[in-house]
């Protein structure tokens, strides 16, 4: 199999960092690389990650910028770009080998469990699945993973403040047929606690329709960061 680079774009995340980045060793032992890239944190987050990542860097703020800036640096042919409070499947370097190892212009993403236990979350995580399937469209949470070439051929993730996992499944659709592996990442539901479940999930619902009907990226980010 071409390696794989396991991106991690982070900012302020001490408290998990050094948990997260303990449960992807045996990944790095095994051959595959991880790189943290962050978006300028205030807390220990760089120091945590030096010891358990292959590369550490600050870029740009921004999840865009950081994605991209690791993709730049990692040394692997193949790119997984992963959420640090996302777990992924055991098996996940075999799925990609099978199905990516070998061809340029494979990429796909894993179907998603959401890791509260409640029933609410696990019709919102189907949903979720089916509305990526039928679209060929992933979020962040379910971990894009592609080739360097492909990534490079479609000039990486546009560099928006919100929507860039949208807009880049939209230039990769239009080259090649996503792969999705079935077993899922367990993706955290700590910031939709924080902010409501119900609330999140209209907000989400909003933020994609404003997106559809061609509402700017600069002006969504202000509803999903308001001041």
């Amino acid at each position: 199999m071409n390696k794989l680079s396991i991106i991690l774009p982070v900012l302020n995340e001490a408290a998990l960092i050094g948990v997260a980045l303990q449960a992807l060793q045996a990944i790095r032992q095994r051959g595959g690389e991880l790189v943290v890239v962050d978006g300028g944190s205030s807390d220990d987050t760089v120091q945590l990650a030096t010891a358990l990542a292959d590369r550490v860097v600050v870029a740009g703020a921004g999840r865009a910028q950081q994605m991209n800036r690791g993709a730049e640096l990692a040394s692997g042919e193949m790119l997984l770009f992963l959420h640090l409070d996302s777990e992924l499947p055991e098996g996940a370097m075999e799925f990609i080998e099978q199905l990516c190892g070998s061809t340029a212009n494979h990429w796909g993403w894993f179907d998603v469990r959401l890791s509260h236990p409640g029933f609410a979350y696990r019709v919102i995580a189907r949903f979720m699945n089916l509305r990526a399937r039928l679209s060929r469209v992933c979020t962040g949470d379910q971990a894009l993973f592609l080739s360097r070439p492909l990534f490079e051929q479609v000039g990486g993730f546009p560099e928006l403040p919100l929507m860039e996992d949208v807009a880049m499944s939209k230039r990769l659709r239009q080259l090649s047929t996503p792969v999705v592996c079935k077993q899922p990442i367990i993706a955290s539901t700590r910031r939709w606690e924080e902010r409501g479940m119900l609330r999140t999930v209209l907000l989400m619902w909003k933020l994609r329709l404003l997106y559809f009907f061609g509402v700017s990226p600069e002006r969504l980010v202000t509803l999903y960061y308001p001041e």
